[in-house]
């Protein structure tokens, strides 16, 4: 009489909402040699990291025998099948994913349809991360915060694959000093999440560890403008935005950063044409 059987353990997210990228549920297994699933298909991503042992991963035109390390992904709608080893059958782990963003995540971290293999030597960090991942459904009385936790710690999974695929990342385009480059993308976000704050560039400048003369060439070389017109442009931006609602002149003006409502009106008549009123009054009619 054969005595050996598989076990596996999962938890299920109940409130699997969010748009970009849900956890739908997760879990590790030690399946019988030889247990086989498939040839079948999914409607979500399916993540398999092998832990322990060996087995065999098929899908579309990928093949592979998978050991210790090795991590595959089955796509929605791809037609897969993979099976424990008859001598050393695998221990896995294992996370379903949907939403829009997963794609572009995982392209991020170097998987793709076409590669949806890779491996990685930390297996006793991935093993902690699924874990995490399965423990955040405790069936609590608040789903959605057990939902915002998996999704945290699966982000970090995905970090961790990216680490283990750097060979097939794409390299960052030379067109400025890789470390300038990065600093003028803080200068960018500095300035879009706090065009409503009084910002020196000067500051920023310092900041980031660099002359402020210095700064505006590359940020110039990037954008097309300079910090202080970039600042300008997100503040107009966001000022015609809000004149389409019901705030005051003197509402909008502080909302993008001007204390002085005349001088806002000055400012946005010079940049788009017409003073504030007047522009709302055109919202309105069209």
């Amino acid at each position: 009489m054969n005595l050996e059987h598989s076990y596996f353990t999962a938890s299920f997210n109940l409130v699997p909402e969010e748009q970009d990228m849900a956890v739908l549920f997760s879990g590790e297994g030690r399946p019988v040699p030889g247990h086989k699933i498939g040839p079948s298909v999914h409607d979500y991503f399916l993540i398999h990291t092998v832990l322990d042992g060996e087995g065999f991963f098929q899908s579309g035109n990928v093949s592979r025998h998978c050991r210790t390390g090795d991590t595959f992904v089955i796509y929605p709608g791809s037609l897969f099948s993979y099976q424990a080893d008859k001598d050393s059958p695998w221990h896995y782990v294992w996370v379903a994913l949907q939403g829009e963003a997963v794609t572009a995540l995982l392209s991020d971290a170097g998987i793709t349809k076409e590669r949806p293999l890779l491996h990685s030597g930390n297996t006793s960090e991935l093993h902690s991360l699924y874990e995490h991942i399965r423990l955040a459904f405790q069936q609590s009385p608040y789903p959605r915060l057990e939902s915002l936790e998996a999704s945290g710690w699966t982000r970090l999974l995905l970090h961790q694959f990216g680490l283990a695929n750097l060979s097939v990342l794409p390299a960052r385009p030379k067109e400025m000093p890789e470390v300038i480059d990065r600093q003028i993308d803080q200068a960018i976000r500095w300035i879009s999440l706090q065009f409503h704050q009084q910002i020196s560039i000067d500051h920023m400048a310092a900041t980031l560890g660099y002359h402020r003369v210095h700064l505006s060439k590359a940020f110039k070389q990037k954008t097309g403008l300079s910090p202080k017109q970039y600042l300008l442009k997100m503040r107009m931006d966001k000022a015609r935005e809000l004149l389409g609602g019901t705030l005051t002149i003197d509402q909008v003006a502080s909302s993008v950063g001007f204390n002085d409502a005349l001088y806002f009106s000055k400012q946005f008549r010079k940049y788009t044409g017409m003073p504030p009123s007047e522009y709302r009054a055109v919202l309105r009619e069209g």
